[in-house]
């Protein structure tokens, strides 16, 4: 078996954002993703303020892929080679603008980040693809996550953005 890959597929949920030419770089980084694993759903496109600076707002979704790549080569390899060749620049400044951003959210069933549960740009989406998931500390889904985290703030669906004919 190769240092790389499972031996049965994994579904990875991935949340994806720009405020960089979002429109654009959004579409080319699901291009380059769906190249090397299967896109299984995508989430509404949301805009949403910047979190921790002034810049732009930002286009946020979420993809459920499956592949056969172990995480520390989904993060390390695919990921992190997607956002450098879109431009990701990592800086001190962690709320920086970016050209794509690209988390693993949940992997295998395990919530790999704790923003699934205190962002909104990050639970909104990932609610669509799996409101019933649980946070086990405190009983709340994630679509109830979701809609206490969005209450009273500028973010919404942009009904005039989609993924074409790749959301199944």
């Amino acid at each position: 078996m190769s240092d790389q890959s499972n031996q049965k597929p994994i579904l990875a949920l991935i949340g994806i954002g720009s405020n960089v030419n979002p429109e654009y770089n959004l579409h080319l980084a699901l291009d380059r993703l769906s190249a090397q694993v299967s896109i299984q759903q995508l989430a509404s496109i949301w805009q949403t303020p910047a979190v921790g600076s002034d810049g732009p707002d930002y286009l946020n979704s979420a993809v459920l892929i499956e592949s056969f790549l172990y995480l520390t080569h989904l993060k390390n390899h695919l990921l992190s080679g997607i956002e450098h060749d879109l431009g990701r620049f990592r800086s001190d400044d962690k709320n920086s603008d970016r050209t794509i951003d690209l988390d693993i959210l949940m992997y295998d069933g395990v919530c790999l980040d704790d923003d699934l549960w205190n962002q909104a740009h990050v639970a909104v989406p990932a609610a669509e693809i799996f409101p019933a998931f649980t946070n086990l500390q405190t009983g709340e889904t994630l679509s109830q996550a979701a809609l206490r985290l969005v209450s009273g703030k500028p973010f919404f669906k942009r009904n005039d953005l989609s993924w074409g004919n790749r959301n199944r």
